[in-house]
């Protein structure tokens, strides 16, 4: 390939949808973000597949990169491993590597939480570059690029400049030797906002806990057990919780996107000193949102939508700009999507869909979110759904969201019930329907959606009905689903 779009690929860690200016926002100071998403477009829809470990983070940027389901994506999708392994199947083309296969030159900075012979197959350079799920963002231990591939921690070397100042200045020093020549994939990797959330100020005195607004679905703890109450990120705040504690969290939490924030910033400003950004496609997402006190949760463990509905921002060459749309996407449609954008061929292995018409489509006045609903379905998604361990499963339509438990009977720990909830009247899930006898025919068909997408990407738990379970209020043993 001579010719070719120039990609800068952008993954945080942990970033909601929510806590976007551009999402509505009023308290988070994102302008960087915010002006992507102004000039390019924000796809507001956009959950993510979901992850067989705790560590939700590794099995989502494997769907990223491989626009596969975690199913057929990871090695470690039998239930005996599901939490211990980050392994991409090799026989899983990444984005990267059909990238590099195409004549780009390919990039990496930051965190990769899959294994090392998937990330060597996928770049031919990089620097800093992070194999663990987490660390001090002041003390990181970081590698430089290893032609054999191997990666040996002896490599390692700890680095003291922040985590997000860190990459961000190896993403620069790679944009800063291009010279137009090839086209170039940089993959941008931050393990931000993740905690430790320890910001360098001005940024981590920024924002008065006092004063920030609180999600009107805050609870002093889960209201049963959704499988998962003792892992490590809930251990992040005592219990119940407490208000003042969850201020603070919060503060640190917006502190850490606004450095973010800027820091993506300084990439946005060096690819306009060097005449690159027009040309650039620029991409920005995160592998997972985070709950902080929402629905009396702390981490990413759970199948809500602070958890599951994360940002993707587009802006690039034939994007239409200021394209706001809440179209029903996975996180593994952005692969065979940016596949589509850089002009490479129809990806057959992916399981996911390309929503670059969406993008691409005439400019003629602001999008409605039903015409936005329409395309999107055309596009093969009505629906999408998430999985979580053998505990979790959801789907929504867009407006009503149905979530599954399920009790494991292994180690008796999760809850068998449903949840069904109204988006549209009630978008910060406060409100269970389930037991309403008027919304039967909605349980029933969502039930329908969830049962055929677990068939069709062979989910594990397929063999268990929807339905056939006691469900808040009475809904009980609807043995056809």
């Amino acid at each position: 390939m001579n010719g070719g779009t120039s990609i800068v690929f952008l993954i945080a860690d942990d970033h909601r949808c929510e806590s976007l200016g551009s999402s509505g926002n009023r308290d988070v100071r994102t302008p960087v973000l915010d002006a992507l998403a102004e000039s390019g477009a924000a796809m507001q829809g956009t959950r993510i597949f979901g992850g067989m470990t705790g560590a939700v983070c590794a099995p989502s940027r494997a769907c990223v990169m491989t626009g596969q389901s975690i199913f057929r994506s990871m090695i470690g999708c039998d239930p005996s491993v599901w939490a211990h392994s980050t392994d991409i199947r090799e026989e899983a083309p990444l984005l990267p590597e059909r990238l590099r296969a195409a004549g780009y030159r390919t990039h990496a900075v930051g965190k990769w939480h899959n294994d090392k012979r998937s990330f060597a197959r996928s770049f031919d350079g990089g620097d800093k570059l992070f194999f663990y799920g987490m660390s001090d963002h002041w003390r990181v231990p970081v590698q430089p690029f290893d032609p054999s591939g191997l990666y040996g921690k002896e490599r390692e070397r700890i680095e003291e400049r922040h985590s997000t100042e860190l990459f961000t200045d190896a993403a620069i020093e790679f944009l800063e030797k291009q010279d137009g020549s090839s086209p170039f994939f940089l993959y941008v990797a931050y393990t931000a906002p993740h905690d430790p959330r320890t910001a360098p100020e001005p940024y981590a005195s920024l924002f008065d806990p006092e004063r920030l607004r609180l999600p009107p679905n805050l609870l002093p703890e889960h209201p049963f057990d959704n499988g998962d109450m003792g892992v490590r990120d809930e251990r992040l705040a005592s219990l119940p919780r407490q208000e003042a504690e969850l201020r603070r969290h919060l503060a640190d939490y917006y502190a850490m996107l606004a450095h973010l924030d800027a820091q993506v910033g300084r990439i946005v400003e060096c690819l306009k000193s060097r005449g690159m950004y027009e040309s650039t496609l620029l991409v920005y997402t995160a592998d997972h949102g985070l709950s902080i006190g929402q629905h009396g949760l702390m981490g990413k463990q759970n199948v809500y939508e602070h958890s599951v509905r994360i940002p993707l921002l587009l802006r690039g060459p034939g994007i239409v700009p200021g394209r706001k749309l809440e179209a029903l996407l996975s996180n593994i449609d952005i692969a065979p999507t940016v596949a589509e954008l850089a002009g490479l061929p129809e990806w057959p292995e992916a399981d996911g869909i390309s929503f670059a018409s969406l993008l691409r489509e005439p400019a003629g006045g602001a999008v409605s979110e039903a015409e936005a609903a329409t395309r999107a379905e055309a596009a093969g998604r009505d629906h999408v759904c998430t999985a979580y361990q053998d505990l979790q499963r959801m789907v929504t339509d867009g407006r009503w969201k149905l979530i599954r438990y399920y009790r494991r009977e292994s180690d008796g720990v999760g809850t068998d019930r449903l949840q069904l909830f109204d988006l549209q009247a009630d978008p910060w899930e406060t409100r269970d329907v389930g037991s309403d006898p008027d919304q039967l025919p909605v349980l029933l068909r969502l039930a329908r959606m969830l049962e055929s997408w677990m068939t069709r990407h062979g989910d594990p738990l397929s063999r268990v009905p929807i339905l056939n379970i006691i469900a808040p209020g009475g809904n009980e043993n609807h043995e056809d689903i």
